[in-house]
């Protein structure tokens, strides 16, 4: 599989997650034929076409791709340890790019076992006291344990033992940084923490950073385990974090990934994309990305789920308002859960178009 750089150490499990893809597409989605005569153009407002969509990323990021072509063509790992080095530790950027780096040396391994990302092995090797080589090195084993999940229950918990190990190292480099004990929010969840232990990690998590948003989205993951917490806990967790959030944050738009996360046990009540706990949910995404600084790095990542809820919903309009700023990057929830992203997300970009054509929409109303 592809880099899914947001969340891929949650997102990204698709060994988990994969049961539920199937029930979520089993939710009654008509497929639109990209190549149907009955299909509308996505070409005249300007989108890529399938094959040329980004599905590492949920927005751009040039700086990052840049060096990560450096890296992995030269194998020589300093141009990523000077890009981290020179993003802020307290905000998303850094925990997307820890992700991406990660991403790309499990994608390498994966591709080429026991010769791939080679770099990140040699990053940590010379340079041992560097907290993002630290960071980046307990987020791939993370991404790793994931991958082994499938193989067996021992492989799985040995490898998210070490990637403690290296959260607590990491965390002892960078001690106010928060992204060690986000990456270590996703070994929790792995290992069953307990309650009492999950919380004073997640108090680690909010003396650093209260209003991370990927952190809040992997708290919510654990807290909606049937193992550690349950729905009623992960929706409460998810309110009460909207609640608080002050102005322009787009921790608003938490109880939309809550209600997504649940929707494969809720998906088969009639009309359920128009019910008022999704109509509530989706009107505070909605809120998030109005009031957002609009280069919010977490942006990307709610108007990528808008999307799918806004078409299901059949709201055509508003789903091309959010398609046309993400259009061209497609490595978010919920494509990302699908095999193939750029073909998932394909398809609800095609029913957008055909929706809002359908309704009297035109690419000139969008331009306006």
């Amino acid at each position: 599989m592809e880099i899914l750089w947001f969340l891929i150490a949650v997102g990204l499990l698709v060994a988990v997650v994969a049961p539920f893809v199937r029930r979520r597409r089993s939710g009654g989605l008509q497929v639109v034929d990209p190549a149907s005569p009955d299909a509308a153009n996505p070409d005249d407002y300007g989108f890529l076409r399938q094959e040329e969509l980004d599905i590492r990323l949920p927005g751009p990021d040039r700086d990052l791709l840049d060096v990560l072509e450096v890296v992995q063509h030269t194998q020589n790992w300093r141009a990523a340890s000077q890009l981290l080095a020179g993003t802020p530790a307290r905000g998303e950027v850094r925990w997307q790019r820890v992700q991406a780096f990660a991403g790309a040396a499990s994608l390498e391994l994966h591709q080429k076992p026991g010769a791939g990302g080679a770099w990140l092995r040699t990053w940590r090797a010379e340079a041992p006291e560097d907290p993002g080589a630290a960071q980046v090195h307990a987020q791939f084993l993370v991404q790793q344990a994931w991958r082994s999940s499938s193989v067996g229950e021992d492989d799985f918990r040995m490898i998210l033992e070490e990637a403690r190990t290296v959260c607590e190292e990491a965390a002892r480099l960078a001690p106010d940084d928060p992204v060690p004990y986000v990456v270590e929010l996703a070994v929790a969840r792995g290992l069953g923490y307990g309650h009492e232990q999950f919380d004073q990690l997640w108090a680690k998590v909010i003396d650093r950073a209260p209003d991370h948003m990927g952190a809040h989205l992997v708290a919510l993951l654990y807290l909606g385990e049937k193992w550690h917490g349950s729905r009623e806990e992960a929706d409460h967790f998810a309110t009460t974090a909207a609640a608080r959030a002050p102005r322009g944050s787009l921790l608003a738009a938490l109880p939309l990934f809550a209600v997504h996360e649940h929707a494969p046990e809720i998906v088969l009540m009639q009309d359920f994309y128009r019910s008022a706990v999704v109509s509530k949910a989706v009107e505070g995404a909605l809120y998030a990305v109005h009031s957002a600084r609009p280069d919010d790095p977490m942006l990307a990542h709610v108007r990528h789920l808008l999307v799918l809820f806004l078409v299901r919903s059949e709201r055509w309009a508003e789903a091309m308002s959010q398609l046309v700023h993400i259009d061209g990057h497609v490595g978010a929830l919920p494509w990302t859960l699908s095999e193939d992203p750029a073909a998932e997300y394909t398809v609800y970009r095609n029913l957008a178009v055909a929706g809002f054509e359908a309704n009297g929409g035109t690419p000139a109303m969008l331009r306006g």
